[in-house]
């Protein structure tokens, strides 16, 4: 499979500007799984905004909704 890098990046919520990885989702993925982290896609956009990828982080805003 290829990466659509133009759709990607065009449905991409993160809001971290100088990240390298945008659009490059399997990247991102592998990036943040060996930071012990969850890609920002994954949250509502205002845990998103905070940058706390922890996992911990993901579980209270998923509560939250």
């Amino acid at each position: 499979m290829e990466c659509n890098l133009k759709a990607n990046r065009n449905n991409c919520t993160c809001t971290y500007e100088p990240c390298a990885r945008k659009g490059r989702c399997c990247e991102c993925v592998a990036y943040h799984r060996q930071h012990g982290e969850i890609p920002g896609c994954f949250f509502p956009p205002e845990a998103e905004r905070t940058y706390d990828r922890s996992i911990d982080r993901l579980i209270t805003s998923m509560r939250k909704k």
